[in-house]
């Protein structure tokens, strides 16, 4: 997915997750792997409610691939316990 399209798939209907997610996108994407990189597109298909509780720690994702990516996006977004 081209960075465009990245962008406007990060704009959610939540302002909190275009708080995490934009920066997200600009700080710390290009450094990531490109197995990280799918998964991050992969998040990007998920509920925003779903993602608001996951980024608040309210709940993990079941499955590991976007466990992985949210606590890459936990660790570097100021999302940390």
């Amino acid at each position: 997915m081209d960075r465009n399209r990245l962008f406007w798939a990060c704009r959610r209907g939540m302002l909190e997750l275009d708080l995490v997610l934009l920066p997200f996108l600009e700080n710390v994407y290009e450094t990531l792997s490109e197995d990280d990189k799918q998964r991050f597109i992969k998040l990007l298909d998920e509920q925003d409610q779903d993602l608001f509780g996951w980024f608040l720690r309210r709940e993990d994702p079941q499955d590991p691939e976007l466990k992985k990516i949210v606590q890459i996006i936990r660790d570097n977004t100021g999302l940390q316990d």
